[in-house]
Parts: structure tokens; sequence; C-alpha cells
């Protein structure tokens, strides 16, 4: 692998601004300054550091994240009014993470974070059909004629209405909580259908999308990377 690649890679910056990184010393390859950016190197095998910064010690091509989001942040890599999801991940060098898809700044719930464009494409690709699945709970409770209008498609506004659903109702706590299970990504899509059966959502929470399940000891904020299992439950 070319230097330059590497290092772009680990989201360092534009070609140019890596060569000029070069040229002012700020990398070692092996504790030798390189002067030139189009070097081949094996980051299994050679050691690179950049500005005092050990690039090589964890280096992967692509990383994976299960991130619990909480409230109040909003699913963006960068925002000049509101914290994002990136700003609770230590991402160090690495600024080519991004959150697949979105969730709403008031939802709660299960969202991957990656450098893997490929299979945030796959997830997000509505000829895939990936599920996803939410727990709702609802200002009121819900009827069996509501459930089937859900299940069949709702006209939310769009060209077209929702494609049918899946759902189940869980009582939680003495509260029954409606599950629906769709495969969109429409915007603010659950709460939409919700005001078409006259309802309202007042909380909501993403736990699984396609194999993958919320982790249940990570609390809102809290991000752990995804095991291999639950990778290849998404591949």
């Amino acid at each position: 692998m070319r230097l330059d690649k590497f290092l772009g890679s680990c989201g360092l910056g534009s070609r140019k601004q890596l060569k000029e990184y070069v040229k002012n010393g700020m990398v070692t390859v092996d504790g030798e300054v390189v002067s030139k950016s189009d070097i081949n190197i094996d980051p299994a095998k050679n050691e690179i550091i950049f500005s005092g910064e050990n690039l090589t010690e964890n280096y992967k091509e692509f990383r994976y994240y299960l991130l619990n989001k909480p409230q109040g942040v909003v699913s963006a890599t960068r925002d000049n009014h509101d914290e994002t999801v990136l700003d609770l991940i230590d991402v160090g060098f690495d600024n080519n993470l991004a959150p697949v898809g979105r969730l709403d700044k008031d939802t709660e719930g299960l969202l991957i974070i990656t450098n893997d464009g490929k299979l945030a494409h796959k997830l997000l690709s509505p000829k895939k059909h990936v599920e996803k699945e939410y727990e709702v709970h609802t200002r009121d409770p819900l009827s069996d004629k509501d459930i089937k209008k859900l299940e069949e498609g709702v006209d939310i506004g769009d060209d077209e209405p929702t494609l049918p659903a899946k759902s189940f109702i869980e009582n939680t706590d003495g509260e029954d909580v409606l599950h629906l299970i769709i495969h969109e990504g429409r915007f603010h899509q659950v709460k939409r259908m919700l005001e078409a059966v006259g309802n309202e959502v007042v909380f909501l929470r993403r736990i699984r999308m396609g194999g993958l399940v919320l982790d249940p000891d990570l609390k809102p904020g809290e991000y752990r990377e995804l095991s291999d299992e639950e990778l290849k439950l998404l591949k």
C-alpha cells in the first residue's frame, strides 16, 4: 500500500495535504523520517507514526461501532449547532467514520458508525429490504384496526403509501409498547405512520437493524466495536 493511501485511509486529509505533512517531516516509517508520500508500506509490518501518534498500532482498514444513540444528538458527521454522534466516539485521526442512516434528534437506539461505505450502502439500499425494528411508545393505546392499518401500509403524504410492515404489542412495566418493523427509511417515517392513524409517538427507540440487535448493556451515549459475529449478521 502506498503511504499516502494509508494516511488517507486514516482520515488525515487530501493527497495534497498529506504530501505537505510528509515534506514537513511529520511522518516516520520504522523510526525514519520519510520524504516521499508515494513509497510502499505494509501496515502489518511497518510502524508508521504521524505527529507522535502510532497509526499502525491498532490499524484496521474498516472500523465498525455499535452506538446507543441518546436523545439530543444529531446523526451527522458535523453540525454547527448540536452535538453529533461522532462527537460521542473517540475517533482519533480517523475522520472517515459516518453514521449508517439517521435517527431523529429525539430518537434513541441502535446506530452503526463505520467507514465501510460499501456496507453502509447495502444496509440503506431500498432494494435490500433490511429490517429496522422500533420500540414505539404512543400517546394513546392502539386498536387492532390501527395496527392492521400500519401493517398494510398508510398514507404519510408521500407519492406512495408505506410498504407493508410487521408489528406486535409487548407489555413492558405495565405499559403496552408497539414494536414496529419496517424496511424503508423515509423521513420521520415511524412518527408519520402513527400520525396517519391519529396517534402520536412520545418515545422512540430503534432496537434492531437486520440481524443486529441493540446491546442492552449499552447505556444511551455508550458505544463499542462490533464483534466478528455481529459483523457477519450485517454482511
